[in-house]
C-alpha cells in the first residue's frame, strides 16, 4: 500500500485477532480497491479507517475497543473523517457496541462486506448507516451440512468468494507467507466457545476456489501457505467428502511458487489416519501440527463438550512422531474451567510433561457471553484460576525450552520472513515453526533476505527461539 494523494478517496484497514481475520481484511481490501478506493497503510492518511475487530476473549475485545477509540481520535485532527468497525466484535455485539462507542461512525456485520465500498461512500456523504443487529448465524443455514451448499455461501463465508475477474483479495503486506481460508464457521458445540454463534455453521470453500486463490498467492510472491479455518479437519464434510483435505493438499503443493503448506487448527477427535499419512507423505506439507487439545482431563473435557484425554492424546502425538520424528506440535489449553479440580490440573501436567510439545498457549478461563460454560456450576475463584494459570505457564515455558534445546545440532531449512532493522539478523522459521504463534529461527546478519530459504544448523536455543548458522 501507499500514502494518500490529494483528491483520492482513501481507506486503511486495521486488523486485529487471528489469521482468519487477516484473510477477511485482504478480501475487503480487494473489494474496496475494485470499488475505486486507494489503500493506505496509516489510518491517519485515510478518509476512512476500517477496524477489523476480534471478539474471541475478553482481552481481544478490550484491544479492539481501544483501537477503535484511537482511530476515532484521528478525526479531531488530520484527514480521517470516519471510523468503521467490522469483524467479529462488530458481528457479535452490533448495536450494543455502537451505543458504547458513539465516536464510531458505523458498526457493520459480515453481511455488509459484499457492498462495503458503497456503504463507506454513504458514510462519507453524511448518511447515518444503521448498525448491525446480531443474530445467531448458525440459524442462517440448513442444519444438514450437505444441504448448506444449496444456500448462499456468502452467509457463512463473509466476503469470501471468487469473481469472474479473478480472486477477490489484495495483499496488505509483503510477507513471504499468507493465510488461505479453506472454510468458515464451526459445527462443534464446545461449551466455552461463542465463535459458532457469530461465525455461523461450518461451510467449506469449494476446492477450485481454494486452488485458484492459492495459485494467485503464488503469483504474488507467497512461498508458504497457511490453511486456516475454525476446524480444518471438517473440511469437505458438507461437500460429501471427508477426505477432501487429503485430496487438495497435493494440488496445492504442485502450484508454481508454493514451497510450503501448513494446516492449522486440527481437532484431535476428528483426525484420521489418512490425513496424517498424507501430511507426512508430502514433502511440501510442513511437519507442523496445530492440535486443539484444550485440556487433558477427560472429566474437564466432557464438561467442555469435547472428547479424548491424556492417553488418547499421547497416542496421537506418538503417531505423528512415528511418521515425522522432528515434527513440531503446538496446542492451547484452558485452566480454571468450571468444576476443574486439583486432580484435573495434575492430569494436565502429566500430559504436558509426557507429550513434550513444541509450543503451548495457556489461557485462564473467563466467562464468555452466551456460552453454556457461563452458566455451569463449580466456578473457580479468580485467585485460584490465576494461580493455576501461572503454574501451568511456568511448566510449559520450561518444557518448551527443553524441547527447543533438544533441537541443537539439527539441520533445518529456514524461510526468512524479515531482517531485523537494528541487528541486520535474518529472522525466519524452520519447518516445525508456524507463523506468528510459534518461535523463530535467527540467523547471522547478512545471511538472507525475506522470501529466501536457508539451510542452517541449530547452534543455540533462547526459550522457544532457535539460533542457526550455515553448516
Amino acid at each position: 500500500m501507499t500514502t494518500a494523494e490529494e483528491g483520492e478517496r482513501t481507506v486503511a484497514l486495521v486488523t486485529l485477532g487471528c489469521t482468519r481475520n487477516e484473510v477477511d481484511s485482504e478480501e475487503l481490501a480487494g473489494r474496496l480497491r475494485a470499488g475505486g478506493w486507494r489503500l493506505v497503510d496509516d489510518a491517519a492518511d485515510a478518509d476512512v479507517a476500517v477496524v477489523n475487530t476480534c471478539g474471541f476473549v475478553e482481552q481481544a475485545k478490550k484491544d479492539s475497543i481501544d483501537t477503535l477509540l484511537e482511530a476515532a481520535d484521528l478525526k479531531e485532527h488530520g484527514r480521517t473523517q470516519a471510523v468503521v468497525a467490522v469483524g467479529c466484535l462488530a458481528e457479535r455485539y452490533g448495536q450494543t457496541l455502537a451505543d458504547e462507542l458513539p465516536d464510531a461512525d458505523a458498526v457493520l456485520g459480515f453481511d455488509s462486506y459484499a457492498d462495503l465500498s458503497s456503504t463507506l461512500r454513504r458514510i462519507l456523504a453524511g448518511e447515518r448507516v444503521a448498525s448491525h443487529v446480531p443474530a445467531d448465524r448458525r440459524r442462517l443455514l440448513p442444519l444438514t451440512p450437505v444441504a448448506r451448499q444449496a444456500e448462499s455461501v456468502a452467509v457463512a463465508l463473509p466476503g469470501h468468494d471468487s469473481s469472474a475477474d479473478g480472486v477477490v483479495r489484495a495483499r496488505l503486506d509483503g510477507r513471504p507467507w499468507a493465510p488461505l481460508k479453506i472454510a468458515s464457521g464451526c459445527d462443534r458445540r464446545c461449551s466455552f466457545c461463542a465463535i459458532p454463534s457469530f461465525r455461523g455453521a461450518f461451510v467449506s470453500r469449494r476446492p477450485h476456489d481454494v486452488i485458484a486463490e492459492a495459485r494467485w498467492l503464488g503469483e504474488q510472491g507467497v512461498r508458504e501457505l497457511l490453511l486456516v479455518s475454525e476446524n480444518s479437519t471438517s473440511y469437505g464434510k458438507d461437500l460429501g467428502d471427508l477426505a477432501l483435505l487429503e485430496k487438495i493438499l497435493p494440488e496445492l503443493c504442485d502450484l508454481p511458487g508454493i514451497e510450503r503448506v501448513r494446516v492449522s487448527y486440527l481437532q484431535p477427535a476428528e483426525i484420521r489416519p489418512g490425513l496424517l499419512e498424507t501430511m507426512a507423505g508430502l514433502e511440501k506439507v510442513m511437519p507442523w501440527y496445530d492440535l486443539s487439545f484444550q485440556h487433558a482431563s477427560p472429566t474437564v473435557l466432557r464438561r467442555m463438550r469435547r472428547f479424548g484425554g491424556t492417553e488418547d492424546f499421547l497416542r496421537l502425538v506418538e503417531g505423528i512422531r512415528t511418521r515425522e520424528p522432528a515434527a513440531g506440535i503446538r496446542t492451547n489449553v484452558i485452566v480454571g474451567f468450571p468444576g476443574e479440580t486439583e486432580e484435573d490440573v495434575l492430569e494436565l501436567e502429566r500430559f504436558l510433561t509426557a507429550a513434550e510439545l513444541d509450543v503451548v498457549g495457556v489461557f485462564a478461563y473467563s466467562d464468555e457471553d452466551g456460552t453454556e460454560a457461563e452458566s455451569l456450576p463449580g466456578k473457580i475463584d479468580q485467585d485460584v484460576i490465576e494461580e493455576r494459570h501461572t503454574r501451568i505457564t511456568d511448566l510449559v515455558e520450561e518444557l518448551m525450552a527443553q524441547r527447543a534445546e533438544a533441537r541443537i545440532g539439527e539441520d533445518v531449512t529456514v524461510l526468512v520472513d524479515e531482517v531485523d532493522a537494528e541487528t541486520g539478523e535474518s529472522i525466519g522459521r524452520a519447518e516445525h515453526q508456524g507463523p506468528d504463534v510459534d518461535g523463530v529461527t535467527i540467523l547471522p546478519a547478512g545471511t538472507a533476505t525475506p522470501g529466501q530459504f536457508v539451510t542452517a544448523r541449530v547452534v543455540a536455543a533462547e526459550g522457544v527461539d532457535l539460533r542457526g548458522v550455515r553448516p
